[in-house]
Parts: structure tokens; C-alpha cells; sequence
């Protein structure tokens, strides 16, 4: 039913309810209820009809504002994460690849041995960004919203060779209910673990990635990314190559999760943890 429709059909019923008791009343009651009872009766039944009828029209309509408002700002949020990606494609993008073009014209010339060993690196850096960007660009064009649409592909396909992630064999251990998340934590853990997942991807060389979502007391999770691979040396955060984690740990600071990403024996783990509220 259109929201048009509601809107008169709100405006009619009470109208069209004491019409009716009116016809009737004239017409079949009035030998038996005098004028003054009458006239007593046709407010509560106007009210009767309203609590049965008009408010259901009422919530109806509510939800059909509530839905287009989410609509609406799904479409606002697309377009603004659209112009963005224009925005790196048309800008960064462009400008890196430039770059590139010039250091390979300056390795060609260069005669010193180290001018072309720091062409080389810088080459390597500006292929590492040129990545993140591309990436960047991909996660702008996927939609944002609502938590059905973040999380319309299963986590499952995050894993698989197919969404071109990861190489590795992969191990998905998921209990926590979609139920217990909010709209916006979906979203989050989303991106997180797709982060996470193309880090292992670019440093980690792995053969096998572990993806575990657990829910703890007060309502909290924890949810990790592991894997078997060369994992790194001293503190991953200060690494210049490791733009994924920390966008990792500045969502999850914005969200109020701990974040942690450290070596546990032969396996590297990324982990996000919400707390529990207080017994």
C-alpha cells in the first residue's frame, strides 16, 4: 500500500466511522437507544475504530518513512563513497603511476649504483601504495550500508580463491550470531577482516589462514585472523608497508575494540576484541 493511500485512508476512517454509525443508528437503533445515548456512544466508537484501524495505518506508514529514509541515505552514501573513488582513480592513482613511469626513465639513466638501487625501492614502495589504492578504490564502489548490504557476501567468500583474497587454505570458525551485532559493527568487522585477509595475501606468504568469530560473556566477541607465514620482526605498526593493519586498528579504535596483531609460536595473529558489558 502506498504511503498516499495511507495518508487517506487516515483522514477518511474516522470520518467515514461515525458516517456509518450515524446510518445505523437512524436507521435500526433508534427505537431503541434515545438521542442523548447516541450521541454519547459515537466518540468511543470513533475511538475504538482508531485504536483498531488508524494506528496500524499509522505504523505502517512509520516504517514506510523509516525504510525510504535508509534508502535514501544508502543512495547519498554510495554516491559520496562513488565521487571519492573518482576522486583516487582520477588523482592518486594517475599521479603514482606517473611516478613510476619517472623512475624508470631515471634508472635508465642513472650510472651510480645506488641511485638505481634507490629507484628500485622506490619503485617497490610506490607498487606496494599503488595497491592499497586500488583496493581503497574497489571498498568505495562495494555499498556500505545497512549491515544486509555489508554483510549481503557471506564472511565465508572472504576466504575463498574465487574472491581473489588469499592463496592459502582456509579454515572459517564462526559462532557469532548476526543477531548480536549492530549495523554498524557488521560494516566494521567487514572491512577489518578484509583487510586483514589481503594483508596475509601481500607479506605473509602463508599456506594456511584461520578466520575465527567468537562471542564471550556481557555480549562481547573476539574475532582473529591467523595464519602460518613469515609473520615479522619487532612491531608491525612502525613497518612502512603495513598500511592495512594500521586501518585495522583505527577502526577498531573508533569502534572502542582492542586491537592486537603479534606472533603467537609459528603463527601470526590479528585479533579484534569487543568487550563484554559488566556483570
Amino acid at each position: 500500500m502506498s504511503d498516499q493511500r495511507i495518508k487517506w485512508l487516515i483522514l477518511l476512517i474516522p470520518t467515514l466511522t461515525i458516517g456509518l454509525w450515524e446510518y445505523i443508528r437512524h436507521a435500526f437503533l433508534l427505537p431503541y437507544l434515545s438521542m442523548e445515548l447516541g450521541n454519547f456512544l459515537a466518540p468511543f466508537i470513533v475511538l475504538a475504530v482508531t485504536l483498531t484501524l488508524v494506528l496500524g495505518l499509522f505504523r505502517r506508514l512509520e516504517q514506510s518513512q523509516r525504510a525510504l529514509r535508509r534508502q535514501q541515505s544508502a543512495t547519498a552514501a554510495l554516491e559520496e563513497r562513488e565521487s571519492l573513488a573518482r576522486e583516487l582513480h582520477d588523482g592518486i592513482a594517475q599521479s603514482l603511476f606517473l611516478l613510476a613511469v619517472k623512475l624508470d626513465q631515471l634508472d635508465r639513466v642513472a650510472k651510480e649504483e645506488p641511485v638505481r638501487e634507490l629507484a628500485g625501492q622506490l619503485r617497490e614502495t610506490i607498487r606496494s601504495v599503488h595497491d592499497d589504492v586500488r583496493q581503497a578504490i574497489a571498498n568505495l564502489q562495494q555499498p556500505p550500508s545497512p549491515a544486509g548490504d555489508a554483510w549481503v557476501v557471506p564472511l565465508r567468500e572472504l576466504l575463498g580463491d574465487t574472491a581473489g583474497v588469499i592463496e592459502a587454505k582456509a579454515e572459517f570458525r564462526w559462532n557469532i550470531p548476526e543477531s548480536s551485532l549492530t549495523d554498524k559493527e557488521k560494516v566494521e568487522l567487514h572491512a577489518c577482516l578484509r583487510e586483514a585477509l589481503i594483508n596475509v595475501r601481500k607479506h605473509a606468504r602463508a599456506s594456511e589462514v584461520l578466520v575465527v568469530g567468537e562471542t564471550e560473556q556481557g555480549g562481547g566477541f573476539r574475532c582473529s585472523v591467523e595464519d602460518d607465514g613469515v609473520g615479522f620482526n619487532g612491531d608491525p605498526m612502525q613497518a612502512k608497508d603495513r598500511f592495512g593493519l594500521k586501518m585495522i586498528r583505527e577502526r577498531a579504535g573508533k569502534m572502542g575494540w582492542s586491537f592486537t596483531a603479534e606472533r603467537r609460536g609459528a603463527r601470526t595473529v590479528v585479533e579484534l576484541r569487543k568487550a563484554g558489558a559488566a556483570a
